[in-house]
């Protein structure tokens, strides 16, 4: 895989902070068994020696995330995360036609420690998302998602009990977008084996605003990488 530069993922920088668009499937830390991969925490150390990544997304999640170039930088984002400051908008193309109005969910999640969670209502850690529908296909929706808390997977699954599973999410039964599917008459050879137009769940970290060390709104906006922003236009196009 061909890894960008770590200076064309930057949004935002200052003397404290950056901002970085992650790619998809570039990982955010150092994963467990640690296979060796280039991921954001090890390329934003090239960059700045004492770069700590302050929140996580998943591998095939895009978008925003926030690296503190020094240790009190660092405590400021971490302790703003743990107060529940840190406002995050997700945005996700969803299969089905949902009207979500400020919808909230709080259904608690438990991580079993296997890469995948469970709503537990008993075990469960807290875990609240507010959704609203952004615009309407006539097979899919895109959706606004904002976490109040972190946890692994949360909008994910908070989606799929829902029955508004992520498109591509297939660990929590979501359907890949295929162009056959939205185009009329779109054919392929017969012998050839059609691919979705994106090969992962179509989720994109959108914007985050959180406050500098001056104690000043640092409000930043991550554009949709290629994948995500060509499966809109070929909604906007095919199946409005």
């Amino acid at each position: 895989m061909k890894y960008p530069s770590f200076k064309d993922l930057i949004l935002f920088e200052d003397d404290n902070h950056i901002v970085v668009n992650k790619p998809p499937f570039v990982a955010s830390l150092d994963e467990r068994g640690g296979s060796g991969e280039v991921n954001i925490l090890r390329l934003a150390k090239q960059y700045s020696a004492d770069a700590q990544v302050c929140h996580r997304l998943d591998k095939e999640t895009s978008g925003a995330i926030i690296i503190a170039k020094n240790p009190e930088a660092y405590r400021s984002v971490s302790m703003q995360f743990e107060k529940r400051k840190v406002q995050k908008t997700y945005h996700a193309v969803v299969d089905g036609l949902f009207t979500f109005k400020e919808l909230f969910i709080d259904l608690p999640i438990l991580n079993d420690g296997n890469r995948s969670v469970t709503i537990d209502r008993k075990e469960g850690k807290r875990a609240e998302t507010i959704f609203n529908s952004i615009k309407f296909y006539r097979h899919y929706t895109l959706v606004e998602c904002k976490p109040i808390t972190g946890r692994m997977h949360q909008i994910r699954i908070h989606l799929a009990t829902q029955r508004a599973a992520i498109c591509g999410d297939t660990l929590y039964k979501g359907k890949p977008v295929f162009l056959s599917s939205i185009k009329k008459g779109y054919r392929i050879a017969k012998d050839d084996e059609e691919l979705p137009i994106m090969k992962r769940f179509a989720l994109h970290a959108k914007h985050v605003i959180f406050k500098g060390l001056d104690g000043e709104d640092i409000e930043i906006d991550a554009p949709y990488p290629k994948d995500f922003a060509t499966l809109i236009k070929l909604l906007d196009k095919f199946d409005c």
